[in-house]
């Protein structure tokens, strides 16, 4: 068991499908992060915008007051002043370095994309072949055990028993037909042809098709042909 749980644990397969997984959950983790700096971004830049509007507004108190001779008021708002001029120039430095952090991690994170899209193209290349060589491995071990069974000397066996039983069946067909004569079906059907003829001229000598003697001529010399056929024939 313990054996198993650990080639379980070194499966290729297995580690890289975790890797794309992990891989996968850092997106959101790092579009957490960069969504927390683009927060400070703003919120400096809020403040910022702050501090600057009260530092004009303080200036224009501080002229107010002195145009009006009275230096105390002018005095209080100046020191105000002063304090909002340190505030925005420690603000400033930190606007910009905020800003560049923020890009920063944007070009981190695109090319963070890119090489997570690589890898997980990689590693769904990757499964993807070793699916198909699992599928050639059975049909490798298929074939092998289809040799090893003896299915195939089998059936080259039995197709040469089917083949000569095939030759042998269409040889007896052959040695069939040259054993039977056909001369006499032949002679037969010649006879008939003459037997034919003489009818057709006996039908002709009654219908009257030619003069008495020429028809007995020949008639004659038909009978004559025809005997002469049989005899031969015969």
């Amino acid at each position: 068991m313990f054996g198993g749980a650990v080639a379980a644990i070194e499966d290729p397969k297995l580690i890289l499908e975790q890797n794309i997984r992990e891989m996968q959950d850092q997106v959101p983790k790092m579009n957490q992060n960069i969504a927390s700096i683009k927060a400070s971004v703003t919120l400096l830049e809020k403040q910022l915008a702050k501090d600057r509007a009260d530092y004009n507004d303080l200036v224009s108190k501080v002229k107010a007051a002195i145009t009006q001779g009275r230096d105390d008021i002018a005095a209080q708002y100046a020191l105000k002043l002063e304090s909002i001029k340190s505030t925005i120039a420690q603000a400033e430095p930190q606007l910009a370095t905020a800003q560049k952090a923020y890009e920063k991690a944007l070009e981190v994170k695109k090319v963070f994309m890119k090489e997570t899209e690589r890898k997980i193209r990689e590693a769904n290349e990757a499964l993807r072949a070793h699916e198909r060589s699992k599928l050639q491995a059975k049909v490798a071990d298929t074939l092998a055990q289809f040799e090893v069974a003896g299915i195939d000397q089998t059936h080259t066996e039995m197709m040469a028993k089917i083949n000569e039983k095939t030759a042998h069946n269409e040889a007896k067909v052959e040695l069939a037909l040259d054993s039977v004569d056909t001369s006499s079906i032949k002679i037969e059907e010649e006879a008939e042809k003459l037997r034919a003829m003489d009818l057709v001229s006996q039908y002709k000598l009654e219908m009257g098709l030619g003069t008495t003697t020429n028809t007995g001529t020949s008639t004659g010399t038909t009978d004559q042909t025809a005997t002469q056929n049989k005899e031969s024939i015969l």
